[in-house]
């Protein structure tokens, strides 16, 4: 799966499944740049972008578009995890889940698609299986996610006579940063860990990099007739019915 010198922006490239997805593109021969807020180890080129504001993505992706010659891939992985009811949810924490989770893709994706027209191309949005399904306390961050599959379909209808794809990876538990620090608001970290390993058929979390390897696919032009897909890398999480007993036969 070579990408043969194509121009692919990352955000959130700097840690998680943007950064794995950002170097394992780097690896198969795309020029690859990081929009993020924190600084990106890989030595990938990298500009410092709060995804929320479209001033700040939008003059990163002109910069880009400028030094390569135009865009081919967009990779929105930049997220956050927030919690909370619809009662106890605060102004603050809901426009800032929805900004970064929601606006950032929305960004990101208005200011590079005018690069892309003509080239064709692929855009992968990073969502959650909580844009399919949800957990208790997580309402800012459900809706943000389940909002990122409407956006996800609108754009491939859009989009697709000017031969950009626009698909949806929507991932179980990976072990990242962002999982790590979730964990850890928990007096016992190591349960977490395990309880969530135990909620997925098979039995463990994803590594970063196994999601990458999905994205990397719908970006490639091996995807080429995938487009306004929801795609599932969830060891089986919402294959389970929960609540039924085990019957043994």
């Amino acid at each position: 799966m070579d990408f043969g010198n194509r121009v692919a922006i990352v955000t959130g490239g700097a840690s998680g499944i943007g950064a794995a997805a950002a170097e394992l593109l780097n690896q198969r021969g795309a020029r690859v740049f990081v929009l993020d807020v924190n600084d990106a180890a890989s030595g990938l080129p990298a500009f410092h972008t709060d995804v929320a504001r479209f001033d700040e993505v939008q003059a990163a992706v002109e910069s880009i578009a400028a030094q390569a010659g135009g865009i081919d891939i967009v990779v929105a992985a930049a997220g956050i995890q927030t919690y909370g009811t619809a009662v106890t949810t605060t102004d603050a924490e809901w426009d800032r889940t929805l900004n970064i989770n929601l606006r950032g893709v929305w960004n990101v994706a208005r200011a590079a698609i005018p690069h892309m027209r003509g080239r064709g191309g692929s855009i992968v949005v990073v969502s959650s299986v909580q844009a399919l399904a949800t957990q208790r306390n997580v309402f800012a961050y459900a809706t943000s996610k389940h909002a990122l599959t409407g956006l996800t379909r609108s754009m491939a209808l859009d989009f697709a006579a000017d031969g950009i794809r626009v698909n949806e990876v929507c991932p179980g538990s990976v072990d990242t940063p962002m999982f790590a620090a979730s964990a850890a608001l928990d007096p016992d970290p190591n349960s977490v860990y395990e309880a969530c390993a135990r909620m997925h058929p098979l039995g463990r979390i994803a590594k970063s990099e196994e999601i990458a390897e999905v994205i990397a696919f719908l970006a490639h032009s091996g995807a080429s007739f995938v487009t306004g897909a929801v795609w599932t890398v969830d060891g089986g999480l919402l294959t389970l019915i929960g609540g039924v007993p085990k019957v043994s036969k």
